[in-house]
């Protein structure tokens, strides 16, 4: 079934249908100011944070999933019909009910049509801005004169903080105003405590919200939220929207809304438009100040274009032409998209986010740079930089930091239980991904403090990383899993060991070895290669089970991923990171890689492992508490996808990577959306495998390191546009139908035309690279000027 479709011209989703199977989201603004909007407009606002800055309420897991929201309630004074702007919360009958979504790049614009009124609702924070726009075109397309009342509505929170919000209501429920004051709604918290600087926009102590309109009248007002819907009522059919007019009522305590009511007399043919404003800071003086320099439907116009513009410029940094057009979709557009989003906000606010995760999960967010490191070399360099003054002077690092308060060289050091033993193992995957985009070499030398005390170069932060894990060995000489490697359900007990961790550690000591040489580090290059000398040895002995390698020791000496054993035989993340870490001889990697096909793959992507866990114990394996097929017990955990994709590139499988990136790829279920469920334009961070019995459902989207890797495997490997440090690698690994492919990319300031042609119908190989007309040697196009474009051929062969 389909709900809608992709206009990458427009660089938005179109969604068609609102009756979507689950609600289709899109966010707005920055990790300054941000908004989650649905294709209903149902959604909330943060300042800084999903959990303590959360101004404007939502109901997580509810029924609908995505309410309340951002609000235009029509009502035909005539006839005292009422309806929505959008499909939801009114819910007409969608025989008569027309309803266009597009999801933009940090923009979101619903048209309807219903009752010969047409309306367009355009949504969008401005760039570097703490306020929001709601622009409303309203069209009469009916016969005669109408007379339109349109009311807004959104609901704003106690509380800044949830749990104070949702949780802590004998507190939270006493503690809010609301009032129109100079044409503006003024929403309060706690304001016997306000600060007194105009400036603040949130203390800790009062909150501040404001709210007007622009180009309109405002012919009445409510702020009480009880009083606009009415009691046992909802936001389908508010009392006050029923009666037709607002009653001007004031929050003092429960709940309060934003609702401002204007009355519109409609020509045939006639349109008229006017602006929502709403942000946070003191109506009084944050507001009159953005009211005045903001406060237009020109300079709204304006600030929409500026938003497309600056967001466009970052997908520009690759565009494909390939015969898969949902491919395209996905690389040139959502694909990008999804990774700076989930960059941007990492784990901490989305329809499934809650504000359990307040800040950068630090693993997650490490890997996270991979996926932008192009598109955003300035702003990805800072959070690597952050990142790694997350890492602590025993090479460990703190599981989450938070940005806004981070304090390097003053954090406190962990307890050793709570340790991860993978954590700054991915600055081997990031470090290098950026310095190779970017041609910083000397990144490597920039001295950064750890979290807890001392400092170091780049390069002793990695060296540190890599005695981290070799200082915390089990019995057979294999790194420890500590409280978790990648896997969080996995226990092994403190020593026991993960050999995910040891193919990690592999990876990383061959890239230092690497980084070593490219700065002169030779004592520390043969280091490096002494350790992953020892640690082969360890592997070989260890951990092949004779057609796939096992995946973990635990404390008490028992193994876990053989043949033996009943549940969780076959796991995937030691398979592919065998190949990624040149860790298996190619025999080994052949056959794992064939296990894997036959044990894990399915129509919807790879399972994490198989069989499910049933009888495991929960003090082994937590993912015996999840369903069947879901997550870590034998789902389809998309983050390791990427990896998948990557392995089988190495090896030259290209027809089995693209069948691979094709059952996992949203784009692809865009026919036939009720499968997926979730949005067919972005990743979800789990999908139901086989042993489910509802196989192909995907949860949690958006926000997943589905993203990243899933992005990076396609333009790297499949592709086979490789930034190193001396220039752009073109080794490609594409199904053998592609008669070729076109890509543009930008690197380091050049522009480079590729058009790679594949006459023999091979997967991999290149025969000849010409550049500018003038054939090169080897695989690698130099580095040239900035601002000069360069027009590339590839014949693969």
């Amino acid at each position: 079934m389909k709900f809608g479709h992709f206009d990458d011209k427009n660089k938005e989703y179109v969604i068609t249908r609102p009756d979507t199977p689950q609600s289709w989201s899109n966010y707005l603004g920055s990790t300054e100011y941000g908004a989650v909007i649905t294709n209903n407009a149902g959604g909330y606002g943060f300042y800084k944070s999903g959990a303590r800055g959360r101004f404007m309420r939502l109901r997580f897991n509810s029924v609908p999933m995505d309410q309340p929201g951002r609000y235009f309630y029509l009502t035909d004074k005539e006839s005292g019909d009422y309806w929505s702007a959008s499909w939801q919360p009114v819910g007409k009958s969608l025989e008569e009910y027309k309803s266009e979504c597009r999801h933009g790049t940090a923009y979101t614009t619903i048209k309807s049509e219903y009752s010969g009124i047409k309306t367009e609702a355009t949504y969008f924070v401005p760039l570097g801005q703490t306020f929001e726009y709601w622009k409303m075109k309203v069209t009469n397309t009916s016969d005669r004169m109408r007379k339109i009342s349109v009311m807004t509505f959104c609901e704003f929170t106690n509380q800044w903080d949830t749990f104070q919000d949702r949780v802590n209501l004998q507190y939270s429920l006493f503690i809010i105003k609301g009032m129109l004051e100079d044409n503006m709604l003024r929403i309060v918290i706690q304001d016997n405590l306000t600060s007194g600087d105009p400036d603040v926009l949130i203390d800790d102590i009062a909150m501040h919200t404001w709210m007007t309109l622009i180009g309109a009248e405002i012919n009445g007002f409510d702020t009480a939220r009880d009083a606009f819907l009415g009691p046992y009522r909802s936001y389908h059919n508010p009392l006050i929207v029923e009666k037709g007019k607002c009653t001007n009522s004031e929050a003092y305590g429960d709940n309060a809304c934003g609702t401002m009511q204007t009355r519109l007399e409609l020509k045939q043919g006639e349109s008229k438009e006017f602006t929502v404003m709403l942000g946070i800071g003191d109506a009084r003086t944050t507001g009159k100040r953005t009211v005045k320099e903001f406060g237009s439907l020109e300079r709204c116009d304006q600030e929409l274009q500026k938003v497309k513009d600056e967001w466009h410029s970052k997908l520009g940094n690759l565009i494909a032409e390939t015969p898969d057009e949902e491919l395209n979709h996905t690389i040139n557009v959502w694909g990008l998209y999804n990774c700076l989003i989930t960059y941007a906000w990492s784990r901490a606010a989305s329809l499934v986010y809650n504000g359990e995760r307040d800040g950068l999960g630090f693993r997650d967010s490490v890997q996270d740079i991979m996926g932008v490191a192009a598109a955003i070399p300035e702003e990805s360099k800072a959070r690597l930089e952050l990142m790694l003054t997350g890492q602590l002077s025993n090479g460990g690092a703190i599981p989450v930091i938070k940005p806004f308060e981070h304090n390097p060289g003053h954090e406190k050091e962990p307890a050793a239980e709570e340790y991860r033993s993978d954590d700054c193992l991915w600055f081997f995957n990031a470090v290098p991904t950026w310095v190779n985009e970017t041609g910083e070499i000397d990144f490597y030398n920039k001295v950064l403090p750890y979290a807890d005390k001392g400092e170091a170069t780049v390069f002793g932060h990695l060296r540190r990383a890599l005695e981290f894990n070799l200082e915390r060995t089990g019995k057979h000489g294999l790194p420890c899993g500590l409280s978790a490697d990648w896997n969080d359900c996995l226990r092994l007990g403190y020593y026991g060991e993960s050999l995910f961790v040891a193919f990690q550690l592999r990876l990383g000591l061959t890239t230092y070895a690497e980084i070593a040489e490219l700065i002169n580090q030779t004592k520390e290059k043969e280091w490096a290669l002494a350790e992953r000398e020892k640690l082969d040895k360890k592997i070989q002995e260890h951990t092949w089970d004779g057609n796939w390698f096992i995946w973990a020791i635990a404390e008490d000496g028992t193994v876990y991923g053989t043949k033996d054993y009943e549940e969780g035989q076959v796991y995937l993340n030691t398979q592919v990171w065998s190949v990624i870490s040149d860790a298996a001889t190619r025999d080994q990697a052949q056959k794992a890689m064939q296990t894997v096909n036959e044990r894990l793959a399915t129509p919807y992507g790879i399972m994490l492992s198989a069989p499910p866990f049933k009888k495991t114990s929960i003090d082994v394996m937590r993912a015996v508490v999840f369903n069947a097929g879901i997550k870590e017990n034998a789902g389809i955990f998309n983050h390791t996808q990427g990896w998948v994709i990557m392995a089988e590139c190495i090896l030259g499988n290209g027809d089995r990577a693209y069948e691979y990136y094709r059952s996992f790829m949203p784009a692809a279920f865009n026919d036939k959306a009720e499968i997926r469920q979730i949005e067919p334009y972005v990743q979800g961070q789990t999908t139901y495998s086989v042993f489910s019995p509802r196989a192909g459902n995907a949860r949690t989207s958006w926000l997943t390191g589905a993203a990243p890797w899933a992005y990076y495997s396609v333009t790297q490997y499949m592709l086979g546009i490789k930034p190193e440090h001396n220039g752009l690698r073109i080794d490609p690994c594409i199904p053998k139908k592609w008669d070729g492919y076109r890509v543009i990319r930008r690197f380091r300031g050049a522009n480079y035309n590729i058009e790679v042609k594949n006459p023999d119908g091979v997967s991999t190989g290149v025969k000849q690279i010409k550049v500018d007309g003038t054939v090169i040697d080897g695989t690698i196009l130099p580095v040239v000027e900035k601002g000069k474009t360069c027009e590339v051929e590839v014949i693969m062969g």
